[in-house]
């Protein structure tokens, strides 16, 4: 039986599935579907955030899977982030707060800061003059307070780079258990997992199959990728996404599509040879 890889550790000692369900950049009405379609598939991971504006309807969706008995709250694991508007110390709780009564839970699995960037109140966008001077340590000071309280069971970052998630590991009482980054086959983090995994940091990667926004989307076009799909009798995104389990990080591929999801899901009963 090959190593299935359906969990990782976190330095909390909780368990995080290997492959979640990603929500960002999604129309209204379209993610609620493909949280429970991705649930009833076996997806026992969903990542959200208080900036992909969809946390209610997520949350309806969650009620709706526990109310019928398809899952019970224990065994799913939620992520959601602080908003880069929110970083002021006394924003914090207030921030989770409001992402808990959007979700209707007690509690987030998994709490991250979004950006190592700070925006003034009711800002939009990272323009230069919406941009506020950054004090990491203080947010995640509060981070750490939202920890001690049950609300966050465990604590991380996202977008951080090797220095500022140093910086935040020589202050920190309690250490990032996560950084979610975007990698994938075709920008692989190396300097950053080797640095992750030497701290004993999960490294997570969202935009696994590439991301249309960047220059590096063209991941499943690549060729060694889709060679190694054709041996195997997989597609490039499962490849990719396996490539991902088998570098020691979670992935979090995105998509609205029923057929897709479950496509996404395929990938523990194989594994990609070492010699490929």
């Amino acid at each position: 039986m090959e190593d299935e890889i359906r969990f990782f550790e976190l330095n909390t000692g909780a368990k995080i599935p290997s492959v979640g369900l990603g929500t960002a950049q999604a129309d209204p009405g379209l993610f609620g579907n493909a949280v429970e379609a991705a649930v009833k598939i076996g997806y026992r991971h969903i990542d959200c955030a208080q900036f992909y504006g969809n946390e209610k309807e997520i949350g309806l969706v969650l009620k709706k899977l526990f109310d019928d008995g398809v899952v019970r709250r224990e065994e799913i694991f939620i992520t959601s982030k602080l908003w880069c508007t929110d970083h002021d110390p006394l924003d914090v709780p207030e921030a989770l707060n409001r992402t808990l009564q959007d979700l209707q839970l007690d509690y987030v699995d998994l709490y991250l800061i979004h950006w190592p960037v700070s925006l003034k109140k009711g800002s939009t966008g990272f323009k230069p003059e919406n941009i506020l001077p950054t004090d990491i340590p203080s947010t995640w000071k509060a981070m750490e307070v939202l920890f001690d309280s049950g609300k966050a069971k465990a604590i991380g970052v996202s977008n951080f780079s090797t220095k500022k998630l140093a910086d935040i590991l020589e202050v920190a009482r309690v250490p990032p258990a996560v950084n979610q980054v975007e990698c994938h086959p075709s920008w692989q983090q190396t300097v950053l997992r080797d640095f992750c995994k030497s701290k004993g940091v999960h490294l997570s990667g969202y935009s696994p199959l590439g991301s249309p926004a960047w220059l590096k989307s063209d991941v499943l076009k690549n060729p060694i990728l889709g060679t190694v799909a054709e041996k195997l009798g997989k597609t490039p995104a499962q490849v990719a996404l396996r490539w991902g389990l088998q570098m020691g990080q979670s992935v979090l591929p995105k998509s609205t599509h029923e057929d897709r999801i479950k496509q996404n899901f395929d990938v523990f009963s194989w594994s990609i040879p070492e010699d490929m």
